[in-house]
């Protein structure tokens, strides 16, 4: 029996430790984030204990447990009892809200590479127009605020123009210029840089991208000049215009499937984490001619992507770039990043840690009671208490009255010898 040596369409996935654990560290950390929005959201950024489960039940979250999940986090979440009220209380740490403060001064300093982030994002659209709902949802993983409706789209009108489709009637973002600099995509620069280090064959290096498969994924004979063929197969860029070619022929469609795994490397690439759910990605399908079966698609293509199942009871698939982490940490890691994983170090951090950090607060304290309850018994003895009368018979200068005493009765003797004298001097 003759072998193919083309990949084969389904493959099984074979699971990869590292990212998910990390996944794992992801699924806290989203429930985390929610219990932090849903804090800053009340009155004074406090929750009472006794509405906990009432809103917690909006998460997901059954009776009794958000209680318990937050004990769990004493470095982000600090339960305290009110000093009037007597009724106990939930609010972030002052770590957790440095930790947000950082975050959103990254997400501000980094503005301008959202901007062309975004751009680029639009200009791999077959149209040059993305909805904006669909932009919304994945907001988090492109680095943009909140209102980047406002804060972007319209603060950059020769950037983006905001329209309303009649036919639809919803909004969409088109980019008003496309710019022939910002058409280099990421793996074109890596390729590059394979080139200048290594010193391979141009022609082998023109359409490769890096495959590393995961530990325990076999690779035959076969599938090992399958990938190699593939990897010589030439491909249209992403941001392309493809609209007038003929994909009719087995050769168009090669270089179509192979467009698919580029404009998916690109649009990961894009990302702050270099991960995005595929959920997500679904979503930008029909902009940018992916294939119906994402998943199956990704898994054909193992040593680029890794799809965990990890988090969220495996309702979530999530892609990785695989050569964008190494060890589970970012290559080139940003601000942004950094500051993300500043929360994920607080909800590693133990209890028990917590505690010896609180027990170390609460020593402090002593200490300085205890230091100014000797100061005031010294005070007390030495005749003063920080600027008010001592003992009877004392001064708030430490002169005792005696002193005072003797001092005003020795003039009053001076003042009568010379009245007499004066009164001889009469007489005489």
């Amino acid at each position: 029996m003759s072998q193919s040596t083309s990949i084969p369409k389904k493959q099984l996935r074979v699971r990869d430790h590292g990212f998910d654990n990390y996944m794992e560290i992801e699924k806290k950390m989203r429930k985390v984030l929610k219990f932090q929005s849903l804090i800053l959201f009340q009155y004074n950024q406090t929750l009472p204990i006794s509405r906990l489960d009432n809103l917690a039940g909006r998460l997901g979250f059954k009776q009794f447990e958000a209680g318990a999940f937050i004990l769990k986090f004493p470095h982000v979440f600090e339960v305290y009892e009110h000093p009037v009220q007597r009724v106990l209380y939930c609010r972030l740490t002052r770590k957790a809200i440095n930790q947000i403060m950082q975050e959103k001064e990254a997400l501000l300093a980094l503005i301008p590479d959202a901007v062309t982030r975004l751009r680029k994002l639009i200009m791999m659209s077959n149209e040059g127009r993305l909805r904006l709902e669909h932009v919304r949802i994945a907001r988090y993983e492109f680095g943009l605020p909140d209102d980047f409706e406002y804060s972007v789209v319209l603060k950059y009108p020769q950037f983006f123009r905001l329209v309303d489709a009649i036919e639809t009637r919803n909004k969409y973002i088109e980019v008003v210029d496309r710019d022939r600099k910002l058409t280099v995509c990421a793996i074109e620069k890596v390729r590059e840089r394979e080139y200048r280090e290594k010193g391979m064959d141009a022609e082998d290096v023109r359409f490769k991208f890096l495959v590393n498969f995961p530990p325990g994924f076999k690779i035959g004979k076969y599938y090992r000049i399958a990938v190699w063929k593939w990897q010589r197969v030439p491909y249209w860029s992403p941001y392309e215009d493809i609209s007038g070619y003929d994909l009719r022929s087995i050769e168009a469609q090669k270089r179509m499937e192979k467009r698919a795994v580029a404009s998916i490397h690109e649009l990961l690439s894009l990302t702050v984490e270099k991960k995005m759910t595929m959920e997500r990605i679904a979503h930008f399908r029909m902009a940018m001619n992916l294939p119906n079966k994402l998943k199956g698609f990704l898994l054909q293509h193992q040593g680029i992507f890794y799809v965990s199942t990890r988090g969220n009871h495996g309702k979530l698939h999530t892609v990785f770039l695989r050569e964008a982490y190494w060890k589970g940490e970012l290559v080139e890691p940003n601000g942004l990043y950094l500051a993300r994983r500043k929360l994920c170090e607080l909800v590693l951090l133990s209890s028990r840690k917590a505690n010896v950090d609180r027990g170390l607060v609460r020593y402090r304290r002593d200490i300085e009671e205890d230091e100014m309850e000797h100061f005031r018994r010294d005070c007390a003895e030495d005749g003063f208490e920080g600027g008010m009368e001592g003992k009877e018979g004392e001064r708030e200068d430490g002169l005792s009255c005696d002193a005072c005493s003797d001092f005003t009765d020795d003039d009053d003797d001076d003042v009568d010898d010379i009245e007499k004298a004066e009164n001889a001097q009469l007489n005489g």
